[in-house]
This record gives C-alpha cells, sequence and structure tokens, in this order.
C-alpha cells in the first residue's frame, strides 16, 4: 500500500511538471522560467522551483510597490465600520513572516538550520527599514531555491520532520512553501488597493 501511494505521489508530481512546461510560453519572464530552459526537459526540482519563482516575483513587485512610509500600514488603522482587523499584521510584518516562514518550511529539506532572525515566524522585532525586509524576503527564496534543487524522485517523499515536529515529505514542505506566500500575498496585494496602489500584477490589464 505505501510502495502505491509513493507512486501514486510521483506520478503526480511529474504529470505536474510536464503540464508546466507545456503551458510555459517561449517568452515568459526571466524569473518565470530561471528554472529551466525550453529546451530543458522538466524535473521534479525545476517544476517546484518554478512555482517559487512565480510566487517571489509576485511578493518582491508588490513589496517594492508598497511606499516606505505605508509598511506599517494594517487595515485597523482604517477603523472601518463593522469590521474586525484588532491586532492583524502590517504590510511590514506580513512580509517578515513570509520570509521567516520560508526559513522554517523549507529548512528541513536539507536539514540546514535557518537563522537565527526567523523568530518563531515573525522575524527581527526590529528590522522595520523597506530596503531591509525586502532583502529579508529575497534571501529567504534564495534559500528556498537551494533547498528544492535538491529534490528527487528518490528524497521526494521520503519521510522527515517539520520544523514543528511533525512527519512529513519534502514534496509537501516544498510546496506548501509556496502556498503559504501565496496566502499572505493575497492580503499584501488589499493593504496596495487599501492604499490606492494598483498591484503590479494587475496593471495594465
Amino acid at each position: 500500500m505505501k510502495q502505491l501511494q509513493i507512486s501514486l505521489l510521483l506520478a503526480a508530481a511529474l504529470s505536474l511538471a510536464a503540464a508546466s512546461a507545456n503551458a510555459q510560453p517561449a517568452t515568459s519572464s526571466p524569473a518565470a522560467g530561471a528554472s529551466a530552459s525550453p529546451s530543458t526537459p522538466p524535473t521534479i526540482a525545476s517544476t517546484i522551483d518554478r512555482e517559487i519563482s512565480l510566487v517571489e516575483k509576485e511578493v518582491v513587485e508588490a513589496a517594492e510597490a508598497m511606499p516606505e512610509n505605508k509598511f506599517d500600514f494594517s487595515p485597523e488603522k482604517l477603523n472601518l465600520a463593522g469590521s474586525d482587523y484588532k491586532g492583524v499584521r502590517t504590510f511590514g510584518q506580513q512580509l517578515k513572516h513570509i520570509a521567516a516562514s520560508n526559513y522554517l518550511i523549507w529548512s528541513p529539506i536539507t536539514g540546514e538550520k535557518p537563522p537565527d532572525t526567523v523568530n518563531d515566524g515573525k522575524g527581527p522585532d526590529n528590522m522595520r527599514a523597506k530596503a531591509e525586509i525586502i532583502k529579508f524576503v529575497k534571501e529567504s527564496f534564495a534559500f528556498g531555491h537551494k533547498s528544492v534543487a535538491t529534490l528527487n524522485s528518490s528524497n521526494l517523499v521520503e519521510p522527515i520532520t517539520s520544523k514543528s515536529g511533525r512527519p512529513t515529505t519534502r514534496l509537501f514542505l516544498a510546496t506548501f512553501a509556496a502556498a503559504h506566500c501565496f496566502d499572505h500575498y493575497g492580503q499584501m496585494i488589499e493593504y496596495l488597493r487599501m492604499n490606492g496602489i494598483v498591484p503590479p500584477a494587475s496593471r495594465g490589464q
């Protein structure tokens, strides 16, 4: 039964790789296609790496679009009638949480120790400058690219332990981190629009 589950997971991952390769146009942006050129057959690692590149581009561009004096913005400041935004993360805190979580989620893939600055997924408390936060985010994605480059068919679903102590697999961690990024990216988009800023991904549409 276990062998069947592993086979099905591998088949699903390889199918995703093939589908992603077919869907990727030859004129794609460097960030989206950085993990594999059109002439290079996709692999499990390159397919997941492409997914990371996509969300990395969206997150970084959204971060760069927000003025530095709005990095401490949260919807709580708007005092919207009937809303409940008390205690939600500011824009800058969203970014620090993304970066810190990237390290925590991806580190068990290789066993490499995440930096001490992850601070239980909150990032450095004293980090407030826009440039510093964006640098922290970019470095966390570089860590992710490095981690998923080690994925292959023999270690993809090998049982490992997450940072929270739960049993998991490298496949789950590699893809869950990207999903988690997209979750918070969606919140960042709302923060941009609440400040009259059209998200970069939506401009010209």
